[in-house]
């Protein structure tokens, strides 16, 4: 194989330009205009008498030999005018050989040093030749398969910073040929071969290396996006903070330096202790985070002038930026702590309060040894991240507790009654052994050949609602500072203007970060605006309406917020009430025999119960137990349902809530997860059970747009006529306690991927 690839591939690869060379063919007689007639016959011409370039050649020594004619060739691809702009440069196929770049790629490449190697960022060998496999499937066989992954370079600028670069590439001038060595694959093939996209042997296996040709080149242009890849970056390490991670992020620092553009940082930040009134240092970034002035604050501050500074800190929480510290006054460097800047050679710095519903969480600094590091600019770079931020510490503070909660309670003592009795078993042979200074490994917990029973009772539409119910928010406010700003005088006209935008993209066509940017114009513009015109106006309708406006807005995000309010405070009371009905119920069904039993609170509430001989090997276990339970399960929804009826007109918003029923025959494998700290199924096979229950929430009824859960009626999922015989007898008793009603319907689901031959009755509630 030629060595244009570093890689196993599974093609040969040749560079040539015979497709570029027809399209001048092409244009040279066709093309009405003369001028470019005469410019691709020249061309052409040139090219005549240099074979290699259109039967293609792999010694890459030919592109320094025909730079200047490459150049001439390509000169179409590549204007003149557009190359100090564009970063862009002629590549062979998925290698890091390019040529003919723009001067400004040139450039770039200049400043990132001789010993610099271009190369695709973030692929291994075995990704890499699916990669060209898929591209194969694309370019020959025609397969939108939408791949793949992004491709980026990293190259360092000449201060060190490392510049994201993300990669198109223009394919328009290859082609790619089978060998006889190459075997074409059917569609199954290649169906299956998708579904298996981690596999390589088996993606080697139908496209041997090197048994197809690629000729010709690409064009590969580049889009800065340090700024977008770092914060990606950003996010990623921050959400790593964990308590029980040694080894964290080195490279944290690194990466600011890319976001903020700045080749001489130190990042520091400490959490806010609200109880002792004190900073606290990260433990497992003590030795990454670099705080020099919040250092100071801890060290040099007495008791009380840090509080102060607390204090003012959550009545006050603006940032402090400094571009550059020799400019600032006289009087200020005259203060003794201002030495802790020279002494750490911190020439610009900013400190950044995180708050929390208004209250302290967190403070950052960054500084830099150079002046003009940091400016208002680069703060307002750091609000789109300061969210991940908060979450990061939020996470923090949960693993911390949870680790704290961990090792008052030990190992399992959390555990559902009804299996806690192997997890002691396993803990008195940990004991026993430890008592004899012995070593023994906890073993994995698991329960093996149970009967699942899984239900739910969703609170329908709910998102559609949590929308429609923005807009009458937002839709709302907007309306109230209309009223406002018609009554102040022609300087309020630009706030005018902006909100009528806003506006037309509420009810026409909103888009993602519509929301977003009107909070930011409420916080940074409206309201400060609204603030000075209530300092200023002695009385009147004006001063009544803003402050009758400022009652109504959500001090956390600046927004009307009453009506999602109540729909959060509606979701939160049908959890709770439902909750409390299954909960008490399933008291009375470990009675029966004792099953493992999980519930969980979204927009509904969703529960799972294992039974089998494996939860209880001292007791008697019969399949007449499942019929039991299953039956108990039935009544349970039923009394879920009855009760919402009751409480449903009482709720700040309406709502309706669709319950479901699967019914699985097949035993199903658990294990407790360590690392979750909750059981789950366990094995390949027994997660087709689990791919069902998620796929049964929006699904339909075959043929039909019609979903198979309906308010106010039961759905029961099954796949045989014995499960259909079984629950019409549950259905019969039901019915006759004067529960459910007469009308019982017989639905086939749809297919759903992978799932054929589901089955559904659905029947509803006596109302009262």
């Amino acid at each position: 194989m030629s060595n244009l690839y570093k890689k196993d591939a599974p093609f040969q690869v040749f560079i040539s330009f015979k497709k570029y060379l027809d399209v001048l063919e092409h244009i040279r007689y066709n093309d009405r205009l003369e001028y470019r007639v005469n410019y691709a016959e020249s061309l052409i011409e040139k090219t005549k008498n240099f074979k290699e370039l259109k039967e293609g050649f792999q010694d890459t020594s030919l592109l320094d030999k025909h730079e200047d004619l490459i150049r001439l060739l390509l000169a179409d691809l590549f204007p003149t005018g557009l190359t100090n702009n564009e970063i862009k440069a002629a590549s062979i196929p998925l290698s890091n050989i390019t040529f003919n770049y723009t001067e400004r790629f040139k450039n770039i490449l200049k400043e990132a040093g001789k010993d610099f190697e271009i190369e695709l960022r973030n692929i291994d060998d075995d990704e890499f030749y699916v990669f060209c496999c898929c591209l194969i499937l694309q370019s020959y066989f025609k397969k939108d398969i939408k791949s793949t992954f992004p491709l980026y370079y990293d190259i360092p600028n000449k201060l060190g910073i490392m510049k994201h670069y993300k990669i198109t590439v223009n394919s328009d001038f290859t082609e790619l040929f089978p060998t006889d060595k190459a075997t074409l694959p059917s569609d199954e093939v290649i169906e299956m071969l998708l579904e298996n996209i981690d596999d390589y042997k088996l993606w080697k296996k139908h496209f041997p290396s090197q048994s197809w040709l690629l000729k010709g080149f690409t064009i590969i242009s580049l889009v800065d996006c340090t700024s977008e890849v770092a914060l990606s970056d950003l996010k990623s390490s921050m959400i790593q903070i964990d308590p029980e991670n040694l080894n964290p992020d080195e490279n944290l620092t690194e990466i600011f330096k890319s976001y903020f553009d700045v080749p001489e940082l130190n990042f520091g930040l400490m959490l806010f202790n609200k109880k002792d009134q004190s900073l606290e240092k990260l433990p497992i970034y003590e030795n990454v985070f670099t705080n020099h002035i919040l250092d100071f604050w801890i060290n040099a501050f007495d008791e009380e002038t840090r509080k102060n500074t607390f204090d003012n800190l959550n009545h006050n929480s603006k940032a402090i930026v400094v571009s550059n510290v020799d400019k600032l006054d006289e009087e200020i460097k005259e203060i003794a702590s201002f030495s802790i800047l020279k002494d750490n050679n911190i020439n610009s710095f900013m400190v950044i309060p995180i708050m929390r519903d208004n209250e302290l969480v967190a403070i950052m600094e960054f500084t830099s040894s150079h002046a003009n590091s940091f400016n208002g600019l680069k703060l307002k770079k750091l609000e789109f991240f300061t969210d991940m931020i908060l979450f990061s510490i939020n996470r923090f503070s949960f693993e911390k507790n949870y680790q704290i909660e961990a090792i008052i309670q030990r190992e399992y003592t959390s555990i559902h009654d009804s299996v806690v009795w192997k997890f002691r078993n396993e803990a008195e042979k940990y004991f026993n052994a430890s008592l004899g200074k012995k070593m023994y490994t906890l073993k994995q917990i698991s329960f093996k050949n149970l009967t699942p029973l899984f239900g739910f009772s969703d609170i329908r539409s709910s998102s559609e609602k949590r929308f429609n119910l923005m807009l009458e928010d937002l839709n709302q406010q907007i309306d109230g500072l209309h009223d406002i700003f018609s009554l102040i005088n022609s300087d309020s006209e630009k706030y005018l203007l902006a909100l009528d935008v806003f506006e037309n993209e509420l009810n026409n066509e909103i888009k993602a970060d519509t929301e977003q940017r009107l909070q930011r114009l409420l916080r940074e513009e409206i309201h400060p605006y609204l603030q000075g015109k209530l300092e200023v106006q002695s009385g009147g309708e004006i001063k009544t309406k803003i402050k009758d406006y400022f009652t109504q807005v959500f001090t956390q995000n600046d927004l009307f917020y009453a009506n999602r309010k109540s729909l959060d405070d509606s979701i939160t009371l049908v959890n709770r009430k439902l909750a409390d009905v299954l909960d008490e119920s399933q008291v009375k069904a470990q009675q029966i025999f004792p099953h493992y039993y999980e519930r969980f609170k979204s927009d509904g509430i969703e529960h799972n119960l294992f039974t089998g001989h494996n939860i209880a090997p001292e007791l008697h276990y019969s399949s007449k137990i499942v019929h039991q339970l299953r039956y108990w399960q039935l009544k349970t929804i039923c009394k879920m349902e009855q009760d919402f009826q009751s409480f449903k007109k009482d709720l700040p918003i309406s709502l309706d809530i669709a319950s479901l029923i699967f019914v699985y025959n097949e035993k199903i494998d658990i294990r407790f997860r360590m690392d979750e700290k909750r059981f789950d199924v366990d094995g390949a096979y027994n997660s087709y059970y689990e791919i069902i229950k998620k796929r049964l929430d929006k699904a339909h009824i075959k043929d039909s747009s019609e979903r198979i859960t309906c308010p106010g009626k039961i759905t029961i999922v099954y796949f045989g006529m014995e499960n259909q015989k079984e629950y019409l007898d549950y259905i019969s008793k039901l019915q006759k306690k004067g529960i459910l009603q007469s009308d019982v319907e017989f639905l086939k689901v749809e297919d759903l991927q992978g799932i054929t031959g589901l089955l559904a009755l659905r029947i509803s509630l006596v109302q009262i």
